[in-house]
């Protein structure tokens, strides 16, 4: 595939937190993205009280996902117009994002330690923006893994120290 340039790509840059020091600052909303929900399920542990799944196949490979008492795994789609960003926002359980289709950035307020790829990891433990920085749409699958019941989304305030 010499010479072949792949259409989905993400860029992860960190913008590293500051202190506030004078007034507040609201939380940010969405604009101009849409996004489906795919589905959503509750995983319950057969035994105990310790949702446990284990796989080490094939070979020099393995998972472990543990959750007490259980684990809601929900899968969404989200499409980003040109300039279109998720507002500064966190989630209460880790959630895998694979872009698609088109060009994402991803600001981490807090985490120096961001790469680029077609995907990014977010664990859950702080806040940030994915914005569509690009001329074309952009589709992103989501999956979170989240307490049961719980907002797979909670609003951010925006750190203020983002160039936009």
């Amino acid at each position: 595939m010499s010479g072949i340039r792949m259409s989905k790509r993400v860029v992860v840059r960190t913008a590293l937190a500051v202190g506030i020091s004078a007034g507040l600052i609201w939380a940010t909303s969405p604009s101009g993205t849409q996004s489906v929900l795919i589905g959503r399920a509750t995983f319950q542990p057969t035994v105990g009280d310790v949702l446990q799944v284990q796989r080490v196949q094939p070979p020099g490979w393995g998972v472990v996902v543990q959750a007490r008492p259980a684990l809601d795994v929900a899968v969404q789609t989200i499409t980003f117009q040109p300039g279109g960003n998720s507002g500064w926002h966190r989630h209460p359980g880790p959630v895998f994002i694979s872009v698609v289709s088109g060009e994402m950035t991803f600001y981490m307020s807090d985490d120096p330690d961001c790469n680029a790829g077609e995907g990014c990891l977010d664990v859950g433990e702080h806040a940030h923006i994915a914005r569509n920085e690009s001329a074309l749409p952009a589709t992103n699958f989501v999956t979170y893994f989240v307490p049961p019941g719980a907002a797979l989304r909670i609003d951010q305030p925006d750190p203020g120290n983002c160039p936009f």
